[in-house]
């Protein structure tokens, strides 16, 4: 009984948190003639429409809990490890990479490297050192938990949504590739995705992060929340170094930054973490999270790769 209530505080306490941060981004956006409609957007049709859809297609998902030994400690090694990775990789480490290659398919190549490494190798080789196994947050997932269903509904719906509120599909028709090219690049173009944002985003912040909390807080729907905004903020320091460079939500402002962040981006963490609580499956995630990001970052691949 003092689990399930200590859960319940948890869960009550970061949801509030969670509608706090975001409302108040969306607020001081608003006050600072920033686009506040976009996080409004994003908000309602990628959490709460895509989440509703995601909690419905997974029902009946049999997902076996994934064991944390010590949640305190593994935890915290994690915030901190996150705090060191948006500063110094993300932040300025994404751009000596970008700074020290011109663009094109070998600078393409090393910033998949360092991703790999940031996301994949130095996280594994932290939980090795605290003894947690790591073969769990692998699961494929693709039997008993609904994923066949989940992936094919959310990935129409998902790509409906962006070819209807991105300027994506516009951006790739001004390419004026041929349909040969773009039938030979589109695949291609979201295992590139599927990789480099997906697997290694998702498995820092779902299957490493997110797990880790929702053991310490005993709330799956806490560890959601706060992962979503973790999620977010994580890519505040790249934006803010990106300012002048024209990127969405980059500018020379860092509190118009974290505001983006959070009212933007973390919704974003919203949905994918509703998804991986459901079913523990990476693979889902990975794929859908390469869905979400296809379209807005095929026009660069063709004209990197073409």
């Amino acid at each position: 009984m003092k689990t399930v209530q200590e859960g319940a505080g948890a869960t009550t306490l970061c949801v509030l948190f969670y509608a706090l941060a975001w409302s108040g981004s969306v607020a001081f956006m608003a006050q600072t003639g920033g686009d506040w409609s976009s996080p409004v957007e994003v908000f309602v049709l990628f959490a709460l429409v895509c989440g509703s859809l995601a909690w419905l297609a997974t029902r009946g998902s049999e997902a076996p809990a994934i064991q944390v030994a010590r949640p305190y400690l593994e935890t915290w090694v994690f915030i901190v490890y996150l705090g060191f990775y948006a500063v110094a990789f993300l932040g300025f480490g994404m751009s000596a990479a970008r700074a020290a290659l011109p663009a094109g398919r070998l600078q393409e190549l090393l910033v998949m490297a360092l991703k790999l490494g940031a996301h994949l190798a130095l996280p594994c080789g932290l939980l090795l050192a605290l003894g947690a196994p790591i073969s769990p947050l692998f699961q494929l997932g693709l039997k008993g938990r609904k994923f066949w269903r989940t992936l094919i509904v959310l990935s129409v719906v998902l790509l409906g949504l962006l070819s209807l509120v991105s300027p994506s599909l516009q951006h790739i028709m001004a390419l004026e590739a041929s349909p040969q090219a773009l039938l030979a690049l589109a695949p291609l173009s979201f295992a590139w995705i599927a990789v480099e944002a997906g697997l290694n985003e998702e498995f820092l912040f779902r299957a490493v992060v997110q797990t880790r909390l929702s053991a310490l807080l005993k709330s799956p729907i806490a560890a959601i929340c706060l992962t979503a905004l973790l999620f977010g903020l994580a890519h505040a320091p790249g934006l803010y170094l990106r300012g002048g460079l024209g990127d969405d939500g980059a500018s020379h402002n860092l509190a118009l930054v974290i505001a983006y962040a959070i009212g933007v981006l973390s919704p974003l963490g919203l949905l994918f973490g509703v998804i991986y609580a459901r079913t523990k499956s990476l693979l889902l995630v990975v794929l859908l999270h390469g869905v979400v990001d296809v379209l807005p970052n095929l026009p660069e691949f063709i004209r990197t790769w073409q």
